[in-house]
């Protein structure tokens, strides 16, 4: 009989992304895949822009440590997901659930866990979200990106890593350099700021703009709708400067033309860098905008020696201006310790967890 898994995690592409890499492995083992995810979320769009693996909508709510009145209404949410869930999963029958995180996960491991189905879920961060620690109350087994990361789930716990689209690794500097029309004269800077951009980047990156070309081609990923004409930076045309809302296709070339990185902080883009050894400057985002979770990442890739850091509160043009030529003067001893560590992509010890739960769903 043919094996089944259900993939879910949504609510940011960062819940999406490592599922993403495990597809390849699981369909190449003829195994059938499912994703469950919300009606209208960022998962449905990227998951059914793939076209090879079923999408099914469920309700869910969200975990709020504030108040809102919506906290009176989403609970009745969660429990109708439950319901769906658990009709989806007497359906397909499947043999294990992996769950990257987000609120659509808890309607769905609740499901598997009363129907006796084995899950698995996976924690990229160095602290558990709110959603995360809720699902593991259900999960047979907890996979850690950060190995510090064991002491906060117990014996559930193992240590695989992150798993990396394997998409990456087919990139081309060349490639990347023709798509951005650069000449390969000067060493190319990218930056980025997460899914949605980051201002205080933005703001600081085009503050220092000519000072940075002076040494560096630079491809800037603003965010959507955070372009600037560069009239409106310099006065005039900025040669070597390249502003994109985002990039999809040609994203693994202009990473492999990368020679370094400015980038907030999320797990999944911190190991992509690992993994591709790209020597990165982390601005995590503040406190004051999350529950500190970028920090905690940058400070442990600071600690490793894989990243430097510059917190949001000292960043200026100026500091940004002096990081990044640190950052580059230093970067092969940045890109010979990303390369010595045995875990920077975690797909195999992922997918390996995942086969184990589904050779235990037989014995079941």
């Amino acid at each position: 009989m043919k094996r089944k898994v259900i993939l879910t995690g949504g609510g940011s592409a960062g819940h999406v992304t490592p599922n993403l890499a495990l597809i390849p492995q699981l369909k190449a083992e003829g195994v059938e895949i499912h994703y469950v995810g919300t009606k209208d979320g960022i998962e449905r769009e990227i998951i059914e822009r793939r076209g090879d693996v079923r999408y099914h909508a469920i309700s869910s709510g969200k975990l709020r440590r504030y108040f809102s009145f919506k906290n009176l209404t989403d609970p009745f949410r969660v429990l109708r997901g439950i319901g769906q869930a658990k009709r989806l999963i007497k359906e397909l029958k499947p043999d294990a659930v992996f769950s990257k995180g987000g609120y659509v996960t808890v309607p769905v491991v609740m499901a598997a866990k009363r129907r006796k189905v084995p899950v698995v879920t996976h924690e990229s961060d160095y602290t558990p979200g709110l959603a995360n620690r809720f699902a593991a109350r259900y999960a047979d087994r907890i996979c850690v990106t950060f190995e510090d990361t064991l002491s906060h789930v117990g014996a559930k716990g193992v240590y695989t890593g992150t798993p990396i689209r394997p998409e990456l690794y087919g990139g081309t500097a060349e490639r990347g350099r023709t798509f951005l029309g650069f000449s390969g004269k000067k060493p190319i800077l990218l930056v980025m700021g997460g899914s949605l951009g980051a201002q205080a980047i933005n703001e600081a990156v085009r503050g220092a703009v000519l000072r940075l070309l002076a040494r560096y081609d630079i491809v800037h990923i603003c965010g959507k709708g955070k372009t600037l004409d560069n009239s409106e930076l310099a006065g005039g045309t900025l040669t070597g400067y390249k502003q994109y809302e985002f990039i999809s296709e040609e994203f693994k070339d202009v990473f492999a033309a990368t020679d370094v990185v400015v980038s907030r902080a999320g797990a999944n883009s911190v190991f992509e860098f690992l993994a591709l050894a790209k020597p990165a400057l982390l601005i995590p985002l503040p406190r004051s905008a999350s529950r500190g979770d970028q920090i905690l990442n940058a400070g442990y890739f600071a600690r490793k020696g894989f990243s430097m850091v510059l917190d949001q509160e000292d960043l200026t043009s100026e500091s940004l201006l002096e990081a990044v030529n640190k950052l580059y003067e230093g970067r092969g001893k940045f890109i010979d310790t990303m390369k010595a560590d045995p875990l920077a992509d975690g797909t195999d010890e992922v997918l390996e967890v995942i086969r184990q739960a589904m050779r235990g769903a037989e014995h079941r």
